[in-house]
C-alpha cells in the first residue's frame, strides 16, 4: 500500500513539474529573469543555485504544487529589462499558456500509451448481457452495433460506458446497426447505481473487443482524448448545476488515494487516470479565474486587444484575492479528504 501511495505522489509531483517546466522553458526562450524553479510547496528540502544563471532550483517539503518565480510577475522589478512585465504581451501570453499546454500534451501522450498497452480494444458491438439486464427488456439485442446514444455519436466502448453512466439515469433513445440497417430503439432504461450521493446509469451489457491494429490505435486514441476533454467540461458543468456535491470533490490527498487504489488494480487504468488528471490540470488552469493561468491570460488578452494594460495594482489585488480563495478552498477539500480517509 505504501509503495502505491508513494507512486501516486511521485506521479502527481511529475504532473506539476511538467506544468512548471512549460513556464520555465518558454521564459528561458524569451530571456525572462527567473528567480526560482520550485517543485512542491512549503519549506525547502533541497536547493541549488546555478552559478551561470543564478536561478535557484528547489524541492520543497509538500509534494503538491510548484512554481516558477519570475521577476516582474506582479509588476515589480520594472527597472529590470528582463522582467516579465517588460516583455511584449504576446510573449507573456505564450509563457502563461505553456504550462497548461504541456499538461495537455502529456495527457495526449499518456492516452496513446494507454491504448497501446491494452491487449485488445473495446468496440461498440454488444456481445452479451449481464444477468437480469434491464436494457435488454427494452429491445437491445446481442449483435447490435451502437452508433448513437441519445444525440451523441459513440465510436468506442469507453464512449458507450461514459454515456450510459452519465445520461443513463433517464430513458435514452439508442441508435444501433442491426443486420446492416440503422434503427432507433426508443426509451431504453438502465439500472441506476449511486456513489457518494451521485446517481449513475449501469451499463448492463458487454461489448466486443477488436484487434490492436494501427488504425484502431489511432481511432481509439483520438476518441479517448476527445472523451477526456468532454468529461472535464461536463464535470465542471455538473458541479455548477449541483449534480455533484462538495463531497464528490477531491484535492491532492483524495487524488493520491484514488491513484494508489487504481494502481493496485490495473496499470492500464492507472495510465488512463493519469492522462485524465494531466488534461484536467491543463484545462482547469486555463479557466478565467483570478490567480490561475487562465485569469492572467484574460488580462493579457485585454492588453493585447485594447493596446493598454488594466490598472496593474487592481490586477495584482484581484489575483491576490484569487490566491487566498483558492488556497482556502484547497485546504477545505484537503481536510474533507483526510476525514473521509479516517472514517
Amino acid at each position: 500500500m505504501i509503495i502505491y501511495i508513494l507512486l501516486a505522489i511521485v506521479i502527481f509531483g511529475f504532473l506539476i513539474f511538467i506544468h512548471e517546466l512549460g513556464h520555465y522553458l518558454t521564459a528561458r526562450i524569451f530571456d525572462v529573469h527567473i528567480k526560482e524553479f520550485a517543485i512542491g510547496m512549503g519549506p525547502k528540502l533541497f536547493s541549488h543555485t546555478s552559478k551561470k544563471t543564478e536561478i535557484i532550483y528547489s524541492i520543497r517539503i509538500l509534494p503538491f504544487g510548484g512554481y516558477v518565480a519570475m521577476a516582474g510577475e506582479e509588476y515589480d522589478d520594472e527597472d529590470d529589462d528582463r522582467a516579465l512585465c517588460n516583455k511584449e504581451v504576446w510573449k507573456r501570453i505564450i509563457i502563461t499558456f505553456a504550462g497548461s499546454f504541456m499538461n495537455i500534451i502529456l495527457g495526449i501522450i499518456l492516452t496513446v500509451i494507454m491504448v497501446i498497452s491494452q491487449p485488445r480494444i473495446g468496440d461498440t458491438e454488444i456481445v452479451s448481457f449481464d444477468e437480469s439486464a434491464v436494457s435488454q427488456t427494452y429491445g437491445l439485442m446481442s449483435g447490435d452495433i451502437i452508433t448513437k446514444i441519445g444525440k451523441t455519436d459513440v465510436s468506442t466502448a469507453n464512449d458507450v460506458s461514459y454515456e450510459v453512466a452519465h445520461s443513463g439515469t433517464e430513458a435514452l433513445d439508442i441508435t444501433v446497426l442491426r443486420n446492416g440497417k440503422e434503427i432507433v430503439i426508443p426509451g431504453v432504461k438502465f439500472g441506476i447505481e449511486s456513489e457518494e450521493g451521485v446517481a449513475f446509469g449501469n451499463m448492463d451489457f458487454n461489448l466486443k473487443s477488436v484487434p490492436k491494429t494501427i488504425k484502431n490505435v489511432v481511432k481509439h486514441s483520438y476518441c479517448n482524448i476527445k472523451l477526456s476533454v468532454r468529461m472535464i467540461w461536463e464535470s465542471l458543468f455538473d458541479l455548477i448545476t449541483g449534480r455533484y456535491s462538495f463531497d464528490s470533490l477531491s484535492g491532492p490527498v483524495g487524488l493520491t488515494s484514488t491513484m494508489s487504489d487504481v494502481a493496485r488494480r490495473s496499470y492500464v487504468s492507472f495510465i488512463y487516470l493519469c492522462s485524465v488528471i494531466a488534461m484536467n490540470l491543463g484545462i482547469f488552469n486555463l479557466l478565467p479565474i483570478p490567480a490561475l493561468d487562465g485569469g492572467r491570460i484574460f488580462f493579457q488578452l485585454y492588453e493585447l486587444i485594447f493596446r493598454r494594460p488594466i490598472n496593474r495594482k487592481a490586477e495584482s489585488a484581484i489575483h491576490f484575492v484569487g490566491i487566498i480563495v483558492l488556497f482556502g478552498f484547497m485546504l477545505l477539500i484537503t481536510f474533507k479528504d483526510i476525514f473521509k480517509l479516517l472514517r
